[in-house]
């Protein structure tokens, strides 16, 4: 486990900007081995600061050189995406009896809350504080009816919370005053290498699914959950990411939700780097986890890290509801009720080995 010093953790804000009369924050959460960077646009994680097993900082997560650049995010770096988080078929969904056309924004489909979902909002610092044990910032949105083209005002909350055993936690909460499908998740991706190595082909990964929801040639689910056994899908052991990227030729990758196997302390995920030690776990509580191996990105965008961004240079783990969800039946139900409080969590923990 990483060492931790007495130094107690610390969490900042500092104004840089405004946009549409709402200011504009960069957050800092630090403890003595991590430092977690966000900003209140889409309510984002702009960086992630873990040391190796030299303890050398490296930045891990991708992200643009200047706050002022997440103005426009289109492969949604670090944020919170909603009001449904992934792909909803053809924009379509019918709530208590009443059909609703949400925006279609991707390759005829609704994904991650539509043009101008969670990632691009400014979103209300209502709290940033440190204590002996934790470092947090809580901020909030509300999305008012119609917003989307989803029914009710829904007030979200989330809150990252830095603690002193180097765990990420970030919790969601909201409430509707109509019934609404709700999936929230953070859109981080990670190369644990800080972007030393151009890919994470290299890069180990456990996944706790043995199952995984299989999808149409228009890339949503067709409601069958089919085994991972056998599969170029079976991440069950630690496998190497790169070991069968190539099956997938249509996604030119991987991008594709598992069904989590009911965990308690056992991580959904787990994914290595074996050159710096680097290990990130991520624990949570909802139903799927979503991978995607970056599989366009193209090296137009020099990142942070001041490195360009390359296919399959990072991935991301988006713990969340499965996709398209509210067509079928059978899946998790992800409709929130008036008088019912959403409330999920997802942790990132960081360590060395």
């Amino acid at each position: 486990m990483l060492n931790i010093n007495s130094r107690a953790l610390s969490a900042t804000r500092q104004l840089y900007g405004e946009l549409r009369g709402a200011p504009l924050y960069l957050i800092t959460l630090e403890n003595s081995a991590v430092r977690v960077e966000l900003i209140n646009l889409g309510a984002t994680i702009t960086a992630v600061y873990a040391p190796d097993k030299a303890g050398i900082q490296k930045n891990i997560v991708a992200g643009f050189a200047r706050p002022e650049d997440y103005l426009h995010n289109p492969a949604y770096f670090g944020s919170t995406v909603g009001r449904y988080a992934n792909r909803i078929a053809e924009g379509r969904i019918t709530v208590n009896g009443t059909p609703y056309q949400l925006p279609v924004n991707n390759d005829g489909n609704h994904l991650h809350g539509g043009f101008e979902g969670f990632h691009a909002k400014v979103w209300e610092v209502t709290q940033c504080s440190d204590t002996s044990g934790e470092a947090s910032v809580t901020m909030e949105y509300v999305s008012a009816d119609g917003e989307e083209g989803y029914p009710g005002n829904l007030a979200v909350q989330v809150q990252y919370v830095l603690d002193d055993t180097n765990q990420l936690s970030i919790r969601y909460t909201a409430t509707t005053d109509k019934a609404t499908p709700v999936s929230l998740t953070n859109h981080s991706y990670f190369n644990l290498s800080g972007f030393e190595q151009p890919l994470v082909t290299d890069h180990l990964l456990t996944i706790n699914a043995q199952a995984y929801t299989e999808k149409s040639s228009k890339n949503v689910p067709t409601g069958n959950i089919l085994p991972v056994a056998g599969s170029s899908l079976d991440f069950t052991t630690p496998t190497k990411i790169g070991q069968n990227i190539d099956s997938f030729p249509a996604d030119m990758g991987y991008d594709h939700n598992f069904v989590l196997q009911a965990s308690g302390k056992t991580p959904a995920a787990v994914l290595e780097d074996p050159q710096s030690g680097r290990v990130l776990r991520v624990f949570t509580d909802l139903p799927g986890i979503q991978m995607y191996s970056s599989n366009y990105w193209d090296g137009s965008i020099t990142g942070q890290q001041g490195k360009p961004y390359v296919k399959h240079g990072a991935v991301a783990l988006e713990a969340q509801a499965f996709p398209d969800s509210p067509n079928h039946a059978h899946f998790p139900d992800t409709i929130l009720q008036p008088g019912n409080v959403y409330q999920q969590i997802i942790i990132f923990a960081f360590d060395v080995q």
